[in-house]
């Protein structure tokens, strides 16, 4: 890629999201960032051009709704960007039981998790370089592969994104887009992860990953056009050892293990505001 290149990130004011912020201007790619805070965006904005010597525009947009998209790619489109590379990170998740979550919640979560990446994606399509190859970046999860109680509405839109980033990857790859999917377990990006990644004990702290590590990889990969990646050897081991258990049993399994992990470790039902992905 040329130094003058621009890259979309959604959830640009998350641990995530500022994590990919951070490997593409170290890069020196050119950066558009949106999230739902302008003062957070201004800081990270400010930070990374003073670090690393790039261009870093940014938008803030409630991703969830429609009107706000539109308002974002209208902007896009006022100022003639064009992108290289496009990094969904962009994602909610609400813990708790299926039954105690309000409608609004699990309406948020498929209206940012999927309604706004499959729109992000397709947008971008009209706004890309049209000499350059364009990468996509889906941030999908673990609980992509499997059947998930107590997480259901997000390990379910986590699967529409993995099964849409591998079905986009063969149809576009001819018209110079590739779209790889992001799979990875926990994270310790914010106090509240690492809490939920201790609560599930040993099996939470083997399969963690260190962010940067998992970015600066995930980045490298994109480039070579790779359509799935699940960091670490272990999550890559439960995927396989997963794939073979009927998904009638593996729920039933990670029911047991998750009831577990909440009597440990309950988490408040109180709505928080759309947030970068985990």
């Amino acid at each position: 890629m040329r130094n003058n290149n621009l890259v979309l990130i959604t959830g640009g004011a998350g641990s995530l999201g500022k994590a990919f912020a951070a490997e593409c201007a170290a890069r020196g790619w050119n950066l558009m960032l949106t999230d739902t805070n302008t003062d957070k965006l201004a800081v990270v904005a400010a930070g990374l051009e003073r670090m690393y010597g790039v261009k870093v525009n940014f938008f803030a947009c409630n991703l969830t709704d429609a009107e706000e998209r539109d308002a974002f790619w209208q902007y896009i489109r006022r100022f003639g960007l064009r992108f290289h590379m496009l990094i969904n990170v962009a994602g909610l998740d609400f813990e708790g039981a299926f039954s105690e979550r309000q409608v609004t919640e699990l309406r948020s979560i498929v209206r940012l998790n999927i309604e706004n990446t499959v729109e992000m994606t397709r947008r971008i399509l009209v706004y890309r370089d049209p000499v350059e190859t364009l990468r996509i970046i889906n941030v999908a999860s673990l609980a992509a592969f499997y059947p998930m109680p107590i997480k259901a509405v997000y390990a379910a839109s986590k699967r529409f994104l993995l099964d849409l980033s591998i079905a986009l990857n063969q149809e576009l790859r001819p018209s110079g887009v590739t779209v790889t999917a992001l799979c990875p377990a926990g994270m310790p990006t914010r106090p509240d992860c690492i809490e939920r990644i201790e609560a599930q004990g040993l099996i939470g702290r083997l399969t963690t990953r260190n962010v940067g590590d998992v970015v600066a990889r995930t980045v490298d990969l994109a480039l070579k056009g790779r359509q799935v990646y699940i960091p670490g050897f272990i999550n890559q081991v439960l995927w396989f050892f997963g794939s073979l258990i009927p998904p009638v049993l593996l729920a039933s399994l990670i029911n047991h293990r998750w009831q577990k992990a909440h009597q440990l470790n309950p988490v408040s039902a109180s709505l928080p505001q759309p947030i970068s992905e985990m």
